[in-house]
């Protein structure tokens, strides 16, 4: 059965799956939140010193403190690089029993993330924007390390895992397939066409004679498509003040027998990309260790000599 075959059968009253991630997406935005509120308070406060040129500077009464080597300059760089070797934690975790035991690889993951991508922000701040010499090639070699590291978070999540994130078997996926297409079957709000016309997937052989970077970006490309098409599904079945209240379609509606099929569907949908896509993704995964790992590696290298050398000239 080709995947576009198996949601054209798709039409099930599905129940409402309890979310058992709730607490894990809780605390995530948490931090998140903080992560985002430090950053805002403190380009706010130092807004108008580092808009300056470098010559007008010194002339600010905030110099002394936002200077990389002033009173607030210098924690902003010990919080940075604290942060970003917290990111190590994770790679420890697969080697230490004891922590391995606490919590799932995919929920360390998404703050190995929230780590990567803050504490970038936090050591340009503690550069004040100028980045030169030693200093220079850490930050910028921490940025490739965090926008690699966004890409791996994507490819790790097209890779199908139960919640203890080994992966899938090809027979499970397919069983789970299966237990979707069924749980659709009863549903009489939208024809097969129309979910057919609303998650169409490429079939295998198309994606087997794809690049794997071009099956990337194919993947991408229908992952940003996907809230469009649930959007189009909510306005065939709102009224017209509903299609405003929900901003088009791209917000909840609401209709709870609705939104239990969008769930089911895009589910159904989602999985089926991610089983046509994954021979590729996981070549592209594994080519991506080769990158990420390097770089994050050459970045202690560097930062550590760029504290050791703060150190010597009495910066610290």
């Amino acid at each position: 059965m080709t995947t576009n075959a198996s949601i054209r059968t798709l039409t099930a009253t599905t129940t409402a799956v309890p979310d058992a991630e709730r607490a894990h997406r809780v605390r995530l935005a948490g931090a998140w939140a903080i992560a985002i509120a430090f950053l805002l308070v403190v380009g706010a406060y130092g807004f108008d010193y580092y808009t300056l040129s470098a010559v007008a500077r010194p002339l600010s009464p905030k110099h002394a403190l936002l200077r990389p080597s002033g009173a607030i300059g210098i924690k902003l760089g010990m919080v940075g690089v604290a942060m970003f070797f917290s990111i190590y934690l994770y790679y420890f975790r697969k080697r230490w029993g004891w922590l391995a035991a606490i919590g799932k690889t995919k929920h360390w993951l998404d703050f190995h993330i929230v780590l990567g991508v803050t504490a970038p922000v936090v050591i340009a701040f503690h550069a004040a924007f100028k980045f030169r010499g030693i200093a220079g090639m850490a930050f910028w070699i921490m940025v490739a390390v965090a926008l690699s590291g966004v890409v791996g978070r994507y490819l790790y999540a097209q890779i199908p895992r139960h919640l203890n994130a080994a992966e899938y078997s090809w027979q499970e996926l397919q069983d789970e397939q299966v237990a979707l297409t069924q749980q659709m079957a009863a549903q009489k709000m939208f024809t097969a066409g129309e979910l057919v016309a609303a998650f169409h997937i490429p079939d295998a052989e198309m994606v087997k004679h794809k690049s794997a970077m071009g099956a990337l970006l194919w993947m991408f490309a229908l992952d940003m498509a996907r809230p469009f098409r649930v959007a189009s599904l909510r306005r065939r079945v709102l009224g017209f003040g509903r299609v405003l209240t929900t901003l088009g379609g791209f917000l909840a509606s609401g209709n709870d027998e609705l939104e239990r099929v969008v769930r089911a569907v895009r589910h159904q949908a989602a999985l089926s990309k991610r089983m046509v896509f994954l021979s590729r993704t996981q070549q592209v995964f594994q080519l991506w260790h080769v990158v990420h790992r390097p770089f994050s590696y050459a970045f202690v290298v560097l930062a550590i000599l760029h504290i050791a050398t703060a150190m010597f000239l009495g910066y610290l």
